[in-house]
């Protein structure tokens, strides 16, 4: 099995291949250029954007700085928005649905290491994929580790370190990240505490 192949596969590999090294810095220099554009410049952010991803839908947009292990390795739906500094370990696949909110200083990690000490001073590193679903919030600071499904319409609050998997169509909060409630009508009728959705508000958000 070649390295390429264990990346993929979960298996132990050594993250300090001198090849493996080299071509990573080629994605790097991609992300570089993307970090580097100015504001106006959303087209020349698009175009890199489709060089540096796997795959990448419509109506993406990724506010710099973005920082990535590789980039390739990285799946975007549509309408995907992620606020400043997202940072994607990216050593095997993530994949990100569409409709999906990413806010500041998020961390979504595919790629760590085994515990020993010894397996670890050798450089020996494992991925799991992470996969996020359709309409997923997740909110600042949030750290998704790897091997991690977030199922589809859910919200992560913000400051959540997600250990595992978290089913749809739930808010969870904390560290470790568990369910709190799930999402219902009063989300409809409520936007944040006592604060309540205006109909005629709401006619034009849904029209």
């Amino acid at each position: 099995m070649s390295i390429k192949e264990k990346m993929k596969s979960g298996k132990l590999y050594l993250c300090n291949d001198e090849a493996l090294g080299k071509e990573q810095t080629q994605c790097l220099e991609v992300l570089y250029d993307f970090n580097h554009t100015r504001p106006s410049e959303r087209e020349k952010r698009k175009e890199i954007l489709h060089k540096l991803f796997a795959e990448i839908g419509n109506n993406v947009y990724i506010e710099p700085p973005l920082h990535a292990n590789w980039g390739r390795h990285t799946h975007l739906g549509n309408d995907v928005y992620a606020n400043f500094n997202l940072t994607l370990v990216d050593d095997t696949d993530i994949y990100i649905g569409n409709n999906v909110l990413i806010g500041p200083n998020v961390t979504i990690d595919a790629g760590t290491h085994p515990i020993h000490p010894e397996l670890r001073r050798k450089a020996a590193q494992y991925n799991l994929p992470v996969i996020i679903e359709d309409n997923v919030w997740i909110g600042a600071g949030a750290i998704i580790l790897p091997g991690v499904r977030i199922g589809e319409n859910t919200v992560i609050g913000a400051g959540s370190v997600v250990t595992k998997d978290i089913p749809p169509n739930v808010v969870a909060i904390g560290s470790p990240c568990r369910i709190l409630r799930k999402i219902n009508e009063n989300d409809m009728k409520y936007y944040h505490k006592d604060r309540k959705i205006n109909e005629e508000d709401l006619l034009n958000i849904l029209k």
